[in-house]
């Protein structure tokens, strides 16, 4: 067990044609889903309970710190506003607990040895950069990064960083940071191999998750979904026409596939566009492969990306 955690911790209904993965079987798969809810210990117990916390939750303390270190932040106005502000929602873990275990039972499913983590919910406060740290057989999730969009602790936030920080999304960031584990580094960085990287994730996650809607699944308002549908074939003529595929271009990643408030065509367009096309553009052409190829999905995650798209025989839908 690596003791790096405290660093990071102290510091409907969608209108689009992608129906999903296809659904299996794990009713007969047995996981044990574990869920500590450090939170709840920490800020609402007396200073009395440290030792007690320290003795459950070793890898929450580094040594070196003096016990008043974790008395003031245990008693911290703002964080108990927001150990507050977290409480409203998920007092009740129970439903989210439901998810973990499905997911848990799916992942097996396509991973036999998978063992699952032992769960233990915190605050981090609102450290988006982190807000799931998968460490060994440990899963963090910080509740305070899903407390909804319209919550006012993200009021200064953008809108394209808030709109997933929800309960709904809290189960697909699980499920990304368990699909990269399964994906190995790309071959090549040509920006066709990128967005094919980048859609081998979203890719899995829907396996993962076959009953949560393709929109959430990446990322996207229904608007936003609709509209990368709508959008796909002038959209490829683009990166056709523009010599993009095979181009090693780094800005292609921060214009067409990082989290963006928008995709960066340097056109009127612009505005009406998502971020992260290109990531949409590569889950297409993984879907494409996996439907044109006999292949399962988890040889697909070990294939070479550009071999992917050469035998995916990807064509944008009219």
């Amino acid at each position: 067990m690596r003791y790096f955690i405290p660093i990071l911790f102290f510091m409907s209904f969608l209108s689009c044609s992608k129906s999903g993965n296809k659904k299996v079987d794990i009713s007969k798969i047995n996981v044990k889903t574990d869920v500590q809810r450090f939170e709840q210990k920490f800020y609402a117990n007396s200073p009395e309970k440290l030792n007690e916390l320290k003795t459950q939750f070793p890898y929450l303390f580094p040594k070196g710190n003096p016990d008043s270190v974790w008395i003031n932040k245990m008693q911290n106005k703002d964080e108990q506003e927001l150990f507050a502000a977290s409480q409203k929602i998920y007092a009740d873990f129970s439903s989210e607990t439901k998810q973990l275990e499905t997911l848990f039972k799916s992942i097996k499913y396509y991973y036999p040895t998978f063992k699952e983590p032992k769960v233990i919910t915190i605050l981090s406060n609102v450290d988006y950069n982190n807000n799931i740290v998968l460490a060994d057989s440990l899963l963090f999730i910080s509740l305070d990064i899903f407390l909804g969009k319209d919550s006012e602790i993200y009021q200064e936030f953008p809108n394209y960083i808030k709109q997933n920080y929800t309960k709904e999304h809290m189960i697909v960031a699980v499920a990304e940071k368990f699909a990269v584990l399964k994906i190995p580094p790309a071959e090549s960085n040509s920006y066709i191999s990128r967005m094919i990287q980048e859609g081998k994730k979203t890719a899995l996650v829907q396996a993962f998750l076959p009953n949560v809607n393709a929109a959430e699944i990446i990322g996207y308002t229904n608007e936003q979904y609709i509209w990368a549908e709508k959008s796909e074939v002038e959209i490829w003529k683009y990166f056709i026409q523009n010599l993009m595929l095979y181009s090693t271009d780094p800005e292609l990643s921060t214009r067409f596939i990082d989290d963006a408030p928008f995709s960066k065509f340097f056109l009127e367009v612009d505005k009406d566009s998502p971020g992260k096309i290109g990531a949409w553009f590569g889950w297409q052409i993984v879907e494409a492969y996996l439907k044109n190829n006999e292949v399962t999905i988890q040889q697909a995650m070990l294939m070479n990306n550009e071999e992917i798209f050469k035998r995916s025989k990807y064509k944008p839908k009219k």
